[in-house]
């Protein structure tokens, strides 16, 4: 066996046994209640003050009942050992429930109501001492949240999931643990990307990655949080799908233009009930089946709530899972 291959499969292994070691350590964070979880941040890193967008914040004490407003705070809080007292139910789920890739985390975590209205009230009931969100989703209640609890927002959310996770580990005191475990993931996703190209004689296949939703069918750009991902796999994506700018993270197209999402694979995501989207009419048109990927059975469904809403270091690990399994590398 060649050094190089050797090399590509021990990548391959070190994801597997991430993405397997995360779970184990879901289990075992869902034992201790939210109220008498402690923060693993050292206490001699606080009173600390962080310049944010909306001015500075002071955080008296390592932070030991948080709220995340988010599901990427959601995902940050839970991947550093925190295990928030209260989080919002994502907008995206009319089912209701916590996202179901973190369910061993989130075990007894209270639901402050929906992303778009939480409730401050139950918020408050909780007696936070740190509240984490961003300005695209509450900035109409930053006034009303920073009055309960220090509260930081980073500017948006998708696409700059990576500084936001550096934000939020600051907060936390925990700002070298998200340092290393984002060193630790992108590290996964190059050798991924390292096997897929092996297994592909040095090739690389371009990826779509469409999202049904009530409105129009969107295409994903580079710049969104899924962009993000399969970039850092190395996994090249059609003209048009690649944005540079961040206001323009998707891309809506009509059932007649779904020909933009052509690519040797396409990733669909459809948010909760299909029949809300225009799911049906897309591919039962003659103009989706005559796309490469489709043709091939290279249309892979995969979990919007990983892929769209997710937004941080554990929806990523589900999300390289995912691209193994599409692109046929051993697992």
């Amino acid at each position: 066996m060649s050094t190089r291959l050797r090399r590509v499969r021990l990548g391959i292994a070190t994801l597997v046994a991430a993405v397997g070691l995360s779970g184990l350590a879901a289990c075992g964070n869902d034992t201790a209640s939210p109220e008498s979880a402690a923060s693993p941040a050292d206490s001699a890193n606080f009173p600390r003050t962080l310049d944010t967008l909306m001015g500075q914040v002071t955080i008296p004490h390592a932070p030991k009942r948080v709220v995340v407003l988010d599901t990427a705070e959601l995902d940050s809080v839970t991947l550093l050992g925190v295990k928030p007292v209260g989080a919002v139910i994502p907008h995206t789920k009319t089912r209701g429930g916590f996202p179901e890739y973190l369910a061993n985390k989130v075990g007894g975590v209270t639901d402050v109501g929906p992303l778009l209205e939480p409730n401050l009230e139950r918020i408050a009931s909780l007696k936070p001492d740190l509240i984490l969100s961003s300005k695209i989703r509450h900035d109409k209640i930053y006034g009303k949240l920073s009055g309960i609890a220090p509260t930081v927002f980073t500017e948006t959310t998708g696409g700059p999931w990576k500084e936001n996770l550096a934000v939020h580990g600051k907060a936390l005191g925990l700002e070298q643990q998200a340092a290393d475990a984002l060193k630790s993931y992108e590290g996964r996703a190059r050798a991924l990307g390292d096997a897929i190209k092996a297994k592909n004689n040095g090739a690389l296949p371009t990826v779509s990655v469409v999202r049904f939703l009530a409105g129009p069918t969107r295409l994903y750009q580079s710049n969104s949080f899924s962009g993000v991902v399969l970039a850092d796999i190395g996994l090249p994506r059609p003209a048009s799908q690649v944005s540079t700018d961040p206001k323009k993270i998707m891309k809506e197209v009509s059932p007649e233009q779904i020909d933009q999402a052509d690519a040797d694979l396409i990733f669909v995501a459809t948010i909760d009930d299909p029949g809300k989207t225009e799911k049906g009419a897309v591919t039962t048109s003659p103009v989706w089946r005559d796309l490469r990927a489709v043709r091939e059975g290279k249309a892979i469904e995969v979990p919007d709530e990983t892929w769209m809403s997710g937004i941080g270091i554990q929806a990523a690990d589900q999300m390289l899972a995912d691209v193994a399994k599409a692109t046929g590398v051993s697992r």
